[in-house]
């Protein structure tokens, strides 16, 4: 099966120990990936090194087949990301701030920038600064963002955070859809097990900078009650080791 993401032998380590050590993992096109695990466990690390925002002490990740080390610009060339948070231009509008992130796309015109903005429900608001928005909606611009030039990964960090329940609900479809329609692969790392367990159709724990469980929600489901369940197990059998 077609592998969208591979990642080798991560290893990333801070000068207070913390850090990502050896991961290993495989992602297939159309999948949606949870990465789960609390905060300060690695998942912003590893998204960082993932999209070269960071550089790994050892390892490689393979995006489409291209490494990011050998091959950066290939690598990068069909990829989504959000890493942290989504800081658009307060003074912008909606449109202005698409507009302004398009402008390295060639194939990116009118059109596509509202049809972005429809499928993350802001068409009505594209006029509006950005200023006025709320944490949600800055949220959706960001996937709008995301998918501006079609990208058949999307790497997002937390993209279920300050969003009421409306907000979540409508971020899942939206993934959801984009996954089974595109077949976009998707990488999200999030600390909400709702989420991750209603989204993903596979799952990896990280906890400590190391990769417990990696498992599809289908399999966690049948042999546990929730994916906290799983979670809470998973963490138990590894404290000690």
């Amino acid at each position: 099966m077609d592998k969208a993401i591979v990642i080798e032998n991560l290893s990333k380590k801070y000068k207070n120990n913390r850090g990502i050590q050896d991961l290993n993992l495989e992602i297939d096109r159309g999948e949606i990936f949870g990465f789960l695990g609390p905060n300060g466990s690695g998942k912003t690390t590893t998204m960082k090194v993932m999209v070269g925002l960071m550089k790994a002490d050892k390892g490689d990740v393979r995006i489409n087949g291209y490494s990011i080390i050998k091959d950066y610009e290939n690598a990068m060339k069909n990829v989504g990301c959000i890493i942290e948070n989504v800081t658009p231009f307060p003074y912008l509008t909606a449109y202005e701030n698409m507009q302004l992130s398009s402008r390295f796309k060639n194939e990116v015109n009118e059109i596509k920038i509202d049809k972005c903005l429809e499928i993350t429900g802001l068409i009505k608001y594209k006029n509006e600064k950005i200023k006025n928005y709320s944490l949600g909606m800055k949220q959706r611009l960001g996937i709008a963002m995301a998918i501006l030039s079609n990208p058949n990964v999307i790497i997002l960090d937390e993209p279920f955070n300050g969003l009421d329940v409306e907000g979540m609900v409508e971020m899942r479809e939206l993934i959801i859809n984009l996954s089974e329609q595109q077949e976009t692969t998707f990488f999200i790392s999030s600390h909400l097990i709702h989420d991750i367990e209603l989204t993903c159709t596979k799952v990896g724990i990280l906890y400590g900078g190391k990769l417990l469980g990696v498992d599809s929600t289908n399999n966690i489901l049948k042999n546990y009650s929730s994916l906290e369940n799983y979670y809470l197990s998973e963490v138990d059998l590894n404290a000690d080791s």
